[in-house]
């Protein structure tokens, strides 16, 4: 293994955290391929993506295509490595890349395959609660989305009181387990030990790139929802910690839900960020606002 050339594609949000598991197994990468800088924010700074500032801090060459349309030139600045590793990469590869490399091209994907296929597995999962139904899966690419056979999986237990678990903490979590699970699996793939199983495609599901549209909630602040709606709502926010985030119309105006919990069976909203003001609690957001049906 320490004579392996691997590429590394990777985006966020589970990027780097695996990089950090396979630098633990002493696996780092030969050539870290990621997104171009890209502004950010509202002064539209020229920012590099995290993958990128790792591998340099890790004196690891970098390279940030715009597209791999240019096979000729793409195929000479890869056909020297004996493996890709694609995690949370947001292009997708042809499939002249994808069989380049002798060892071929794995994917770390975190879900349970064939479950939760796409762009949004991990908030999927939160927002369609499915506790019992969380994991990761590491596969060997082909030309169809995550539908490649498995090299390994494994299951990430998520206690009743810990559940629904945030976003962010989740994406954290199978981040890790992914790349720990690469970091083990890397070395008998090599060698020929692990014997590829196909998925079951008839049992497969879909979910879909998250909008930030999809975070509004049709909810009434002085009189929040109760029982399932309001079991249902906190999915929704906890899923969506971060991002896409979400929000309730109140007034015209859109207030951002930071986070929330059941208190009684009852939606209990704790922080807010009304627009145009600064984050505050949501008592203080009633305080100074009154009910419509007045």
């Amino acid at each position: 293994m320490e004579n392996l050339k691997f590429v590394y594609f990777g985006g966020e949000p589970l990027g780097v955290p695996v990089l950090e598991e396979l630098k633990k197994a002493r696996l780092l990468p030969s050539l870290v391929v990621c997104n171009p800088d890209r502004p950010v924010g509202r002064k539209q700074i020229l920012t590099p993506p995290p993958v990128k500032v790792w591998a340099q801090e890790h004196n690891i060459p970098v390279w940030q295509p715009e597209s791999f349309k240019n096979q000729k030139e793409v195929t000479e600045k890869l056909k020297t490595f004996d493996l890709f590793v694609v995690v949370a990469y947001n292009k997708i590869l042809p499939k002249w890349l994808i069989e380049l490399p002798k060892y071929h091209t794995l994917n770390v994907h975190p879900s349970l395959l064939p479950l939760l296929r796409g762009a949004s597995p991990i908030r999927s999962a939160i927002l369609h609660d499915m506790r019992d139904q969380i994991g990761v899966t590491i596969i060997q690419l082909d030309e169809k989305m995550d539908h490649g056979p498995i090299l390994a999986q494994e299951t990430y237990s998520i206690s009743k009181t810990e559940w629904p678990i945030r976003g962010s903490e989740l994406d954290a979590a199978l981040a890790e387990l992914g790349g720990k699970l690469l970091a083990q699996t890397l070395p008998k793939w090599i060698a020929g030990e692990i014997t590829l199983t196909e998925q079951f495609h008839n049992a497969a599901t879909y979910c879909p790139k998250l909008e930030r549209s999809m975070g509004e909630l049709t909810i009434d602040p002085f009189h929040p929802p109760t029982g399932e709606d309001a079991y249902r709502a906190l999915l929704k926010i906890r899923a969506f910690d971060g991002f896409p985030g979400t929000f309730f119309m109140y007034n015209g105006k859109r207030v951002k839900i930071l986070d929330a919990e059941l208190t009684d069976n009852t939606l209990n909203i704790t922080r807010v960020i009304p627009e145009g003001k600064k984050e505050q609690s949501f008592q203080q957001f009633l305080q100074s606002h009154t009910p419509l049906d007045k």
